[in-house]
This record gives C-alpha cells, structure tokens and sequence, in this order.
C-alpha cells in the first residue's frame, strides 16, 4: 500500500488561480479534477469552437490543455510560484479525439532546483486510448531569493 503525498495547493485553489490570473484557459473552462504532488488530472471540456476544420479538437487547444497541467504539475510540488514558466513543450497528436471533453494527466519525471521535466497524457473522455502526448519543461525562478 502506497501513501500519496500531498499536493502543496488544492484543486480549488488551482482552479481560482485559472479564473484570476489564466484567463486563456478560464475561457475555456479549463479545471482542475485532482492534484497530488507530482501527479495532477485536468479536464478541458468539449466545445463546438475546439473543433477544427476535418471535426477534431484542434492541436492548440490540446497543447493550451497540456501546458495548463504542467503548471499544475509544478505548483503541484512547489505551491503557487507565479514565475515559472514553460521553457520546453514538445506534443505528439496521436490520433483524433473524440467528440468529448478531453482529460490530461500530468505528473512530474524530474524536478531540479531551476528546472521542472513533466510528460502529460492525453485522452478523450470517452475513451482511453492516448491522443496526444507531451513532454516539457518549466524554468523555476529561485525560491526565497536563493
């Protein structure tokens, strides 16, 4: 039996961080399912105006979900530190999505003092077959001024 460690902010506490200062992503509903340290859920919910031309989800809106849960990844682990940002993010579109909301699952590979290296999975909810897959990489700005 394994014990999880906890995530040093909550999912609400992400999801108020995504309406005040990500307005990017809180125009499309972007949320928070589950955050544990190093291991967060993410949900973009399936809208009309995601869809591209040939009725799939359009790649920027895949890659918006996935840097969207990096950050969660690292707040996830450090608590919320409004500088780091993505340095690194690398997608591979697997196949096409379906017709649903669009779930991610992130989680920590290497975390250094001044760089963050995160993969997220992501799957239709309908569906669990993978249809993007994404490595990245934060920058960490230093903590406490060190």
């Amino acid at each position: 039996m394994t014990t999880e460690t906890p995530s040093k902010i909550s999912a609400d506490e992400f999801n108020q961080i995504i309406i005040a200062e990500l307005p990017w992503a809180a125009s499309l509903n972007i949320a928070m399912d589950n955050m544990q340290a190093g291991k967060v859920i993410m949900r973009l919910p399936y809208h009309q105006d995601s869809v591209r031309p040939g009725g799939t989800i359009s790649g920027p809106h895949m890659m918006l979900l996935a840097d969207a849960c990096m950050y969660g990844v690292v707040l996830s682990l450090l608590g919320p530190v409004k500088l780091a940002v993505t340095t690194n993010l690398n997608i591979n579109f697997l196949r096409k999505p379906r017709e649903s909301d669009l779930i991610a699952e992130g989680r920590i590979i290497k975390l250094g003092k001044r760089l963050a290296v995160m993969e997220v999975s992501i799957h239709s909810e309908s569906e669990d077959k993978l249809v993007a897959h994404t490595t990245g990489t934060y920058s960490i700005p230093p903590l406490n001024g060190k």
